[in-house]
């Protein structure tokens, strides 16, 4: 047993083109001890196309718990190990916070290895105001939790980023229509790096209607950036905003929504996302 434990390296992986791996990624790859890979199958296709033969072992979110346990304990007998996902940046909507939360608590280093991420690939090409956003992932595969989650976004002055699955985007931009309006700018970036790429910036109607017809087709991985809420705030609004500001700094954010109803004359639930909003900022 070495006195000395090794590195967790948290490798970057392309999310489509091969030729986007790094030449770091590629010879930590060949060069750790072990390889904790999200689907060893889908994996063993990128090793074999970079040439490397380096022992994996599965780690996703059915045994999280005890894989990061056992490969921990690798680790702290002085094995290298590399984390990576399916595809583009571990933990970005993707299992391994376990693995990084327990080299963190046990003081192994952790390097990361920087490389393709499919949501800062599809925000450099969207169009829109990126110097602030929400990274919003999948929101709930039921319709009506989806619904309540997208009309909680509906004042969100920053850029909102979603993922979604091929079966249900449609629904998922009739929703947003719904929720942010249909003149609401946003951009939809399709199977991104890969050879059917489609990027496409329109309204969200349009973008629903480009779907519906099929001129942009319902298959692939999706990203989609919406633009945040630009409308000028009303008279009542901007004195909500100014007694809920001077609230927040003096007491919990409940209790401020609470007061500022009052003062106001204006929907507590309405004040409190308010507020979450103004505490986000």
């Amino acid at each position: 047993m070495s006195n000395q434990s090794g590195v967790l390296y948290v490798v970057a992986t392309p999310i489509g083109n091969l030729e986007d791996i790094t030449g770091r990624a590629r010879r930590l790859l060949a060069e750790v001890d072990l390889i904790a890979a999200e689907d060893t199958r889908h994996s063993r296709k990128l090793l074999q196309h970079l040439g490397v033969d380096t022992p994996m072992c599965a780690y996703h979110d059915h045994n999280e718990h005890a894989a990061a346990t056992g490969i921990v304990k690798k680790i702290m007998q002085g094995g290298d190990v590399a984390l990576i996902s399916d595809a583009g940046t571990p933990l970005i909507h993707d299992p391994g916070y376990e693995l990084v939360k327990q080299a963190h608590q046990l003081g192994i280093k952790v390097v990361p290895v920087p490389g393709a991420s499919a949501v800062i690939t599809a925000l450099s090409v969207s169009g829109l105001p990126t110097d602030r956003f929400v990274f919003e992932g999948f929101l709930p595969e039921k319709q009506m939790a989806r619904r309540r989650r997208l009309q909680d976004l509906a004042r969100q002055s920053r850029t909102l980023v979603f993922y979604e699955a091929p079966h249900r985007i449609l629904s998922f931009m009739q929703d947003s229509v719904a929720a942010f309006g249909a003149d609401r700018r946003a951009c939809l970036a399709r199977e991104l790096s890969k050879y059917y790429e489609t990027v496409r910036n329109d309204t969200l109607a349009k973008l629903c209607q480009c779907l519906h017809s099929e001129q942009i087709p319902c298959k692939g991985e999706f990203v989609i950036v919406v633009q945040g809420n630009t409308k000028v705030q009303g008279p009542e609004e901007q004195e909500a905003v100014r007694i809920l500001k001077i609230l927040l700094q003096a007491g919990p954010l409940k209790q401020a929504a609470a007061l500022t109803a009052e003062i106001t004359g204006l929907k507590k639930n309405e004040l409190y996302k308010l507020a979450l909003d103004l505490k986000e900022k």
